[in-house]
């Protein structure tokens, strides 16, 4: 850009998500030094309430606030993690996703005090988790163990665990190396045993669709592998509707030859039925279709009572 501009940032004020909002901002700044980054945070009806999510209707209790202020121009960009922008809907009329950062670290991990691995836990171990993805593989490797519904952000996960609310905890590995808190990873868990959750690891940045300018500033923090992988894995997402309460895991790899994988699990809570699913092909969202339409034909509709 040839003049100067504030850009202001929205956020929600977790840890988190602040933490986030500084990466965006050193990118930005290192690209753009004449653009002066605002940073302004707010708490979401996610973060207030304390039950399921399912009854705020899912996902975008995280975002629905952020993206209100994108709408109304009191923010010009939003930074969200993509595993919370809900897959069952489009983004907000208006909006559209800019950028795609490069991904990070997408697998899930074990925080135990005692430094145990969760194939070491003992039965009736307390696992802190309400993500309904990590219940029902649970349930499918470690049926011996209990998970044990948690809110609140990473930093105050780890505050109830450490106060001996919880026995262990199922987190992001990329939420504590952003919050600077990799120490505390027990036991990372390969994606073959919990497969992540769609989007996992990679942040997006959203844009009022008729804001240009602001388009083609962001346009040096989209990365085009993370582009691809996201687009088959939410195209998979939202032809299946799945939301909150959804048992869906998906993890899509750019291979050597420039095709993409998408492996996708569709799970009952009980961990008794499994659908697993694997497919190769060039274009994301061609792959992502034939996953899903895969995975219906295995009887996913079932399983998430559609």
């Amino acid at each position: 850009m040839s003049v100067s501009r504030v850009v202001r940032v929205g956020t929600r004020n977790s840890p988190m998500a602040l933490a986030q909002v500084e990466r965006v901002k050193a990118r930005l700044a290192e690209a753009h030094p004449d653009v002066t980054v605002e940073v302004v945070s707010m708490t979401t009806s996610g973060d207030r309430w304390q039950g399921s999510l399912a009854a705020l209707g899912g996902k975008g209790a995280f975002t629905k606030e952020v993206d209100a202020a994108l709408l109304d121009g009191r923010v010009d960009l939003a930074v969200h993690c993509v595993k919370d922008v809900p897959g069952d809907r489009p983004a907000p009329a208006g909006t559209v996703m800019a950028a795609f950062m490069a991904r990070d670290d997408v697998r899930d991990c074990l925080v135990h005090p005692g430094g145990l691995s969760i194939g070491e836990l003992p039965a009736g171990t307390r696992v802190g988790t309400s993500a309904v993805r990590r219940v029902a593989q649970m349930a499918l490797h470690w049926p011996h163990l209990t998970p044990v519904p948690i809110r609140g952000n990473a930093n105050s996960r780890l505050a109830k665990l450490d106060a001996g609310e919880y026995d262990a905890l199922l987190l992001a590995v990329s939420g504590l190396e952003r919050i600077g808190l990799p120490e505390r990873i027990t036991h990372p868990i390969g994606t073959d045993t919990i497969v992540p959750a769609v989007g996992a690891g990679t942040l997006v940045i959203q844009v009022r669709q008729d804001d240009t300018a602001l388009r083609d500033l962001v346009a040096c923090l989209d990365d085009p592998r993370a582009v691809r992988e996201t687009t088959a894995e939410r195209t998979m997402l939202h032809i299946l509707q799945g939301n909150c309460h959804s048992p869906i895991g998906a993890l899509a790899r750019t291979e050597p030859d420039g095709r993409l994988s998408l492996r996708a699990r569709v799970i009952s809570l009980d961990g008794k039925t499994v659908l697993d699913v694997q497919e190769w092909a060039t274009d994301p969202i061609t792959l992502g279709t034939s996953v899903a339409a895969a995975l219906l034909r295995q009887g996913a509709r079932d399983v998430l009572g559609l």
